[in-house]
């Protein structure tokens, strides 16, 4: 019988891209002042959201039957990664664009720019996920202040 991988050796797809968002942190510019990133950078960023909210929906999924406690809070880290989502998506939009034209969210047509910038219909396919597992209240922001 095999024994179970070294931690260092499990999820080797996982731990790369976690060395890379590192390594993109810390290579970022630190410019005086600093520049906000541009539409390419929240785009790419979104996708790699979108990603991760795709993952945690798988995870949850399995984890809830046999561990529904575990499986609860494995779906509340999958809202608030849907909720990250639409920040970054929003965040987005409100940044200058290439053209002109407008800044509004259009997931019908092509993006302006490279082929890549498709953060609109990633947003509106994670989108449709998202509604079929979870209630609108749900995906209310939440906060932590007391009310009185």
């Amino acid at each position: 019988m095999p024994s179970p991988p070294h931690p260092d050796d499990a999820h080797p797809y996982l731990r790369a891209a976690t060395a890379g968002i590192r390594h993109h942190t810390r290579a970022l510019p630190q410019t005086d002042p600093p520049r906000p990133p541009d539409r390419a950078h929240l785009d790419v960023l979104h996708a790699h959201l979108t990603a991760l909210h795709h993952f945690l929906d798988r995870i949850a999924e399995t984890t809830r039957p046999p561990h529904p406690g575990a499986g609860r809070h494995l779906a509340t880290a999958h809202t608030r990664l849907w909720q990250s989502a639409a920040a970054v998506h929003d965040a987005f939009h409100l940044l200058p664009s290439a053209s002109a034209d407008t800044t509004e969210c259009h997931p019908e047509r092509l993006p302006e720019g490279p082929p890549v910038l498709t953060i609109c219909q990633r947003h509106l396919a994670a989108g449709h996920a998202v509604r079929r597992k979870t209630t609108p209240a749900d995906l209310r922001p939440h906060t932590t202040a007391c009310v009185r």
